[in-house]
């Protein structure tokens, strides 16, 4: 009888280790050893497994060595769209992880989320600064791939789509961004960019509608987040400057 029960311990432990998803240890190293390329192959090893392609860890590490391939540079074409790939990595750790855990996860990487969307919201905005708006249109598809907060990088599409001369997407673009605004009660929890993203997308889309003479609305719009950039130099400048 002790026997029986000893075995039925030992394949309860057994089944409990095999149920639980691996913590991927190797692909940790690697990334602490900086050796970023073997870590994409490694960890794109495992998305492609049928067993871990739908654990969110190979995604956030394969995003990870992505992105530090793309800022080092390197001569092998497996990484020539190093950055573009990281974001789609990213986009679906996010995706899996939202389904399994409601994004817990991703929140024990949220130092490197942000500095990843911070670093798209820049190639978006000096994109815009220098009038290539379709260009910043396909980053901003993107930028939705990683990010809970959809209201700001809406309102940027309607932007870029405004600059593009595509009036009636700009219209609907920005109808679908005061709509996810309207959900929006406080904005103390987003991420740097995705606040920088929300200002730029108003502030942008404000312009554009008083352009087209559309004093009203512009006014309507800016006053909707005006209470959480009150104490923002740059926007209280822009602001005036569109305002009057």
């Amino acid at each position: 009888m002790k026997n029986v029960l000893t075995l039925l311990c030992l394949l309860f432990i057994t089944q409990i280790s095999f149920s639980q998803a691996p913590k991927y240890d190797d692909l940790k190293i690697l990334y602490a050893d900086a050796n970023y390329e073997k870590l994409a192959k490694v960890a794109s090893g495992y998305t492609e497994n049928d067993k871990t392609k739908k654990d969110v860890l190979p995604y956030i590490w394969l995003a990870k060595g992505l992105y530090k391939v793309s800022l080092s540079g390197t001569d092998n074409e497996d990484f020539k769209n190093a950055y573009k790939d990281a974001i789609s990595a990213l986009g679906k750790g996010i995706k899996y992880d939202m389904k399994a855990s409601n994004g817990s996860t991703i929140e024990e990487h949220s130092e490197f989320v942000e500095l990843f969307q911070k670093s798209l919201f820049e190639v978006i905005d000096n994109e815009l600064a220098s009038g290539s708006a379709q260009k910043a249109y396909g980053w901003a598809v993107r930028y939705m791939k990683i990010t809970q907060n959809e209201a700001g990088i809406k309102y940027v599409m309607g932007v870029c789509k405004y600059k593009a001369e595509d009036k009636t997407t700009a219209r609907s673009l920005w109808q679908e961004a005061d709509a996810s605004l309207k959900t929006v009660e406080s904005i103390q929890n987003w991420s740097e960019a995705d606040k920088s993203m929300l200002k730029i997308g108003v502030l942008r889309s404000a312009a554009a509608l008083n352009e087209s003479r559309q004093q009203d609305k512009a006014r309507e719009l800016l006053n909707k987040v005006a209470h959480w950039f009150e104490n923002d130099d740059d926007w209280k400048e822009r602001y005036d400057n569109i305002i009057n």
